[in-house]
């Protein structure tokens, strides 16, 4: 290969490096959904699946269990690095309590829209499931099962699991984790300057696992077209379309909460709605594509400082704790729907006691989700605090997939949304950057500025 040949494909590469991620992310939803109906056409060979459907679901496999397998380590060394910081920021204990209380108002507002809508539409009432595809799922979140759930294990909150055929399998509790980080951190504030190695030891090391964090969102198109073109195949029109008041109830709600209750919120606090969607962006379609609010933190972060004009010390406290515990989707409209879908659908009236309850749940309970894909310990936790069945969880699970993708959109939109919103209010937000093109910036270029800034 002549240089010349060298040189023309290299600028290729950078010129398709340099498209916006958004952009990249949106060309691997289309070509997913286009190689998913090609699967479906060519058909099964034999009983097994065929090629395309099996190169689909390993790439899309492969990325999943790429942003699984960094979920530990980063969930433990964001958070105790972000209580470390605290030392850093002035007025820490205030902007904390700020932070909370925007967490708890947009988690309320998301629960009544689901409310609203689960109660206008009855989804459950209307229908195609059958009785028959009632079943309870293995992972529960009963009220006693979440409490216990806080106590781990062991240290690093980790448990085996031996299957049936007798082959071993190592699985992770993420609430765990976050109860073991969020200790170790309050110990290592109280510790005082006997701690300052190991905290900067731990931030070296978040740090570390961050740079192999982006190395993974760089797949992200490519993760995309296989997660895309899987769901294509294996859920298809005929799901949806059983469920498809449902899903309609699910994405309208995602939409009003993001279209609407976050505009309004930027509105009344004398802040552009166009600069923060077009900041935060990269992280809102990541996370479309991940379905994991932990697995984009990084991008969350880096756009929350970098394109929104949030101090790093504050975000860097902000982000990884709604990462963990803010879930407008996941924690708010979808439990609230669900639960009245399954009312509906066996036929269990539910009053006013019933609904002040699920927005308890919802407002509370969001950090059983703990930032992971899917959203079932929070659902079952709901339904178990409800008294409704349990099997009814089963009825949801066939298109949980499709609604994970707009849920986490919409959560990690609300984790970037809260600290800018606390920043304005407590005057210490960038205004300069906020209303900047940042937005526009590639991917890449975001990347190399999170981390020379570091």
């Amino acid at each position: 290969m002549n240089t010349a040949t060298q040189s023309q494909e290299r600028s290729l590469l950078r010129r398709i490096i340099d498209i916006p991620f958004g952009w990249q992310v949106l060309a691997g939803l289309v070509l997913g959904v286009v190689l998913g109906f090609v699967a479906i056409s060519i058909g099964p060979v034999g009983e097994d699946p065929n090629w395309l459907t099996v190169t689909l679901k390993t790439i899309g496999s492969i990325f999943v269990t790429l942003l699984k397998a960094l979920v530990p380590p980063l969930v433990f060394l964001a958070i105790v690095s972000s209580i470390a910081n605290l030392r850093q920021v002035t007025n820490a204990a205030r902007l904390a309590g700020k932070t909370l209380l925007w967490f708890a108002i947009t988690s309320l507002v998301a629960v009544a829209i689901g409310l609203a809508l689960g109660i206008f539409t009855a989804p459950g009432s209307n229908t195609a499931v059958t009785a028959a595809e009632a079943k309870r799922v293995g992972t529960q979140g009963g009220w006693l099962d979440f409490l216990g759930g806080l106590v781990p294990s062991n240290f690093l909150g980790l448990g085996a699991h031996v299957s049936s055929d007798g082959s071993a399998s190592v699985s992770f509790d993420t609430l765990q984790i976050l109860v073991i980080s969020i200790a170790v951190g309050i110990a290592a504030l109280s510790v005082g300057e006997k701690a300052e190695p190991f905290l900067k030891l731990t931030s070296s090391l978040l740090e570390i696992v961050q740079k192999i964090l982006w190395w993974v969102i760089r797949l992200a198109p490519i993760g995309t077209v296989g997660l895309l073109g899987n769901a294509v195949v294996s859920y298809g029109w005929g799901t949806i379309g059983s469920l498809g008041v449902f899903v309609a109830d699910i994405y309208i709600g995602i939409l009003l909460v993001f279209l609407i209750v976050y505009p309004a919120i930027l509105k009344l606090n004398g802040l552009s709605v166009r600069s923060f969607y077009r900041g935060v962006w990269p992280a809102t379609s990541l996370a479309f594509v991940s379905r994991s609010s932990l697995g984009t933190m990084p991008m969350t972060q880096t756009v929350t400082t970098e394109n929104l004009g949030v101090p790093r010390h504050y975000a860097s406290f902000a982000v990884p704790l709604g990462a963990t515990t803010k879930m407008d989707g996941c924690a708010a409209i979808y439990p609230a729907l669900a639960a009245i879908f399954v009312a509906n659908f066996f036929g269990v009236p539910l009053g006013i006691t019933d609904y002040l309850l699920i927005v308890v749940v919802a407002v509370f309970g969001s950090a059983a989700t703990a930032g992971v894909t899917g959203a079932t310990v929070m659902l079952t936790l709901t339904l178990s605090t409800l008294g409704l069945p349990l099997e009814g969880v089963g009825l949801l699970l066939a298109v949980d997939p499709i609604l994970d993708m707009g849920r986490t959109a919409l959560n990690v939109t609300g984790q970037a949304l809260v600290p800018v919103i606390v920043s304005a209010r407590e005057k210490i937000l960038d205004r300069k950057v906020y209303d900047s093109a940042a937005g526009r910036e590639t991917f890449a270029n975001l990347e190399d500025r999170e981390h020379a800034t570091a």
